[in-house]
């Protein structure tokens, strides 16, 4: 079995040595430069004001042109190129989008509507369109498929903008210093250059069973370590067998960081949710459906009237749905909330009830008991904010937030923010694994290193150099061993 385990260690390491030294490399860049993502508060401050005049057609218009089976999922009033517009998502990732000033539905995107609504991201800059594409190095995203295909436009600043041609809207922007590192950080990190090609369909599999190898490679390594290390010295006088000094430091190397690689490589295969390990079958919260009939009552403008004397500028309002009423939440462009009850005589709040959420949150699981709930003022171990450029830097995670535990078999635990009265987050047993297994073991996300930067920020960039050492090391011995083969 020995045997065995030197040579899978020795031509594991001849082919992926090279591609984990890589690895660490593109990792330390995504600690500070990310994958490129339009964030909700990008997006947010790019948008005008609306004003109460904004929108002479009401918002029932959409659902007429959506047809009288549709099942509008989300409405919004938003801008893009500096007209006000509904933007309601359908089922299947698809996008219906209205203009509220016409009531005529945007039929296409082309290069003209293209520019008009990047102008809103590029102030006092000069736009040039760039065409029509399918997917590119920085549209790699499973959350871009209904919007494809993508009209990227670039800025005299060295900006890339891509439009949507379904709903009109800008959904990704890159700047220069995501265009400059990506292709040294997540580009590498996560094997892009086999995406969008002739192998795309097995770009997910070759991750995944490299990252395996990889694992196997490490744990290998750590058991070879000890069985060559001796507490009484050997001939030579040294407590490792070897005579080359590469060949010692890469024995050296491999006792001290060998275990950190292991769960680094792993933690990165746990990211794909390989075999889909980490599905628990849970099923889908049962959410309050947007109808048409619930419209009537305030129109926008009255709502945005009533905004604007309690205080908010708004850019945006969302229709919600909750525990069978209707509201509308007004964002600013710093992504301030409040909302209004869609009556009437509603009027304007900084949030909901705690009771009116809970009662909300059992009708999501109508099914399950709620055991526990908790109004969270704080981050903890499951619930907490990332920067923006990173992984999850994308997702709202706001504060306070009320956390309802469940006892269905998946073990459901759902975050509401009471400003909104939208789940921003789900946890269920398997993704609660996963986040010990990707997030804690991967990028160290662990709430006391976390808020005691740069200690986080030394202990991981020491690790990281750790391991492209011995993964270095790695490959200049196996290149050394082929090339006397050969």
């Amino acid at each position: 079995m020995k045997r065995w385990i030197y040579l899978a260690h020795r031509w594991l390491g001849i082919a992926l040595c090279w591609l984990m030294a890589l690895w660490f490399v593109s990792g330390v860049v995504m600690m500070y430069v990310g994958y490129p993502k339009l964030t909700p508060g990008e997006r947010l401050r790019a948008l005008p004001a609306l004003v109460e005049d904004c929108c002479p057609v009401p918002p029932e218009r959409v659902f007429a042109l959506a047809g009288p089976d549709a099942r509008i999922q989300s409405l919004r009033l938003t801008s893009i190129g500096e007209r006000p517009v509904y933007v309601a998502t359908l089922p299947g990732q698809r996008y219906l989008t209205v203009d509220a000033g016409s009531g005529e539905a945007l039929a296409s995107v082309d290069a003209a509507q293209a520019l008009r609504s990047a102008a809103l991201f590029a102030p006092g800059r000069t736009l040039a369109y760039e065409g029509v594409l399918a997917e590119d190095a920085w549209t790699h995203s499973k959350a871009l498929a209904g919007h494809r295909p993508l009209h990227r436009l670039a800025d005299d600043a060295g900006w890339l903008y891509y439009v949507s041609s379904a709903s009109g809207e800008v959904v990704r922007d890159v700047s220069p210093v995501e265009r400059s590192w990506g292709w040294v950080g997540a580009w590498l990190h996560w094997i892009y250059p086999l995406r969008g090609g002739s192998i795309d369909f097995a770009w997910s599999d070759l991750v995944i069973y490299s990252s395996l190898a990889g694992s196997l490679l490490a744990l290998f390594g750590i058991l070879i370590g000890l069985w060559r290390w001796r507490r009484a010295a050997y001939a030579n006088g040294r407590h490792t067998p070897y005579r080359s000094a590469m060949l010692r430091w890469h024995h050296y190397l491999g006792l001290v960081g060998g275990l950190f690689v292991l769960t680094w490589v792993l933690s990165g295969l746990f990211s794909m949710n390989p075999w889909r390990m980490f599905d628990s079958g849970a099923l889908a919260l049962r959410q309050s459906p947007l109808l048409a009939r619930e419209l009537a009552g305030l129109s926008p403008a009255v709502a945005l009237h009533r905004f604007g004397d309690a205080g908010q500028r708004s850019v945006e309002l969302l229709w919600q749905p909750l525990a069978g009423q209707l509201y509308a939440v007004a964002y600013d462009a710093q992504g301030r909330q409040r909302l209004i009850g869609w009556r009437a005589d509603g009027s304007v709040s900084s949030g909901h009830p705690l009771p009116l959420l809970t009662e909300a949150g059992r009708a999501m699981l109508p099914d399950a008991r709620l055991v526990d709930e908790l109004l969270q003022t704080e981050y903890d171990w499951h619930y907490f904010a990332r920067a923006e450029h990173t992984m999850g830097g994308h997702l709202e995670r706001p504060l306070p937030v009320l956390r309802l535990r469940f006892d269905d078999p998946a073990g459901t635990w759902l975050y509401l923010d009471p400003a909104s009265g939208r789940v921003v987050q789900r946890l269920d047993a398997h993704r609660r694994v996963q986040r010990v297994l990707f997030a804690f073991l991967h990028s160290w996300d662990w709430r006391f290193l976390l808020q005691n930067r740069p200690l986080w920020d030394v202990l991981l960039i020491a690790a990281s150099l750790l391991g492209l050492l011995l993964s270095a090391s790695g490959a200049v011995i196996g290149w050394r061993r082929l090339r006397r083969r050969w």
